[in-house]
C-alpha cells in the first residue's frame, strides 16, 4: 500500500541554496509547497529563477507572498540609498554582519510558511540557511533555527491542540557551499535556472562581485565545476576564480 507525499513548505528564494534544499525535500519523500517572497528587494529577478526552479524541481504548488520591507529600509537590499558591496575578501566576509542583511527576514519568512503549513496541515518547514559559508547573517544560524522551532510549536492552534508537530529542517546548514553544489548536482539540479546575484542586470546577469555571487564562485571552484549561470547568460570568469576583476565577463 503506497502512501502518500506529506506535504511540507519550502522557503524558495530561487537562489542555489534554497533551490538544493527542495531537491532534499522532494527526496525525502516530501510533497514540497514553495513559497516565495516580493518584499521590496532590489534583486526582484530571483523570483523568475524561482518560478523556474519549482516548476523544474516539481513543486506542487508555489506562492509569491507579497510585503513591502522597504518601509522599513536598513539593508542595502531594500533601500536604494544604501550600496550593495562589492569585491570584498573571504576575511572581510567572515567579520561582522553586512549592510545585506535584512532585519528579521527570516523571522518574517518562516512566520508566512508557518501560516501555511497549518493551513495544509503541514509538519515540516524547509529553509536552506548555512552557517559555514555564508555571510554573517544572525539568523543563519542553528541556535536561531532551534529557537524559532521552539517558539512554532506555542504558536499554534494545531500544535497546542497536540494536532501538529512542526519541525524546522535546515539541511545545508553545516555544509560547505561546494558540498551544497555537489548535493544539488546528484539530486539533479539545474543550477542555471538559479539566481544568486544581490545586484544583477536587467536580464538576471550576476554583477560577479557582490557577496553572493562570491561565495557562489567559490563553492562552484571548490567543487571543481564550471558554474552554469555563467554559460546561460554568456559570461565567462577568470581561471579559478582568483582574480579580483569587476566580476565576469561577458565571452
Amino acid at each position: 500500500m503506497s502512501t502518500a507525499p506529506r506535504p511540507a513548505v519550502v522557503l524558495l528564494s530561487g537562489g542555489l541554496d534554497s533551490t538544493t534544499v527542495l531537491a532534499i525535500a522532494r527526496e525525502r519523500g516530501h510533497a514540497p509547497h514553495a513559497l516565495s517572497f516580493r518584499y521590496g528587494q532590489r534583486h526582484e529577478h530571483e523570483l523568475v529563477a524561482a518560478a523556474d526552479v519549482a516548476r523544474a524541481l516539481g513543486a506542487v504548488k508555489h506562492v509569491v507572498a507579497t510585503i513591502d520591507l522597504r518601509e522599513f529600509g536598513g539593508s542595502a537590499l531594500t533601500s536604494a540609498d544604501i550600496a550593495v558591496p562589492k569585491g570584498r575578501s573571504a576575511d572581510e566576509m567572515g567579520h561582522g554582519i553586512p549592510v545585506t542583511y535584512v532585519p528579521a527576514r527570516n523571522t518574517v519568512f518562516l512566520s508566512f510558511a508557518l501560516a501555511w503549513a497549518e493551513t495544509l496541515g503541514a509538519s515540516d518547514l524547509f529553509i536552506g540557511v548555512n552557517a559555514l559559508d555564508y555571510s554573517g547573517y544572525p539568523d543563519c544560524r542553528p541556535e536561531y533555527i532551534a529557537a524559532y522551532e521552539a517558539m512554532a510549536n506555542l504558536a499554534t492552534k494545531a500544535g497546542v491542540e497536540g494536532r501538529q508537530r512542526l519541525r524546522i529542517h535546515a539541511p545545508l546548514i553545516a555544509m560547505s557551499k561546494a558540498d551544497i553544489v555537489r548535493e544539488g548536482l546528484r539530486l539533479g539540479v539545474d543550477y542555471a535556472l538559479t539566481s544568486s546575484c544581490y545586484d544583477p542586470a536587467p536580464d538576471g546577469a550576476p554583477c560577479g562581485a557582490c557577496d553572493a555571487c562570491l561565495l557562489r564562485a567559490k563553492g562552484f571552484a571548490e567543487a571543481g565545476l564550471a558554474d552554469p549561470l555563467l554559460a546561460r547568460h554568456g559570461l565567462v570568469s577568470c581561471p579559478g576564480n582568483t582574480c579580483h576583476c569587476d566580476g565576469p565577463q561577458r565571452g
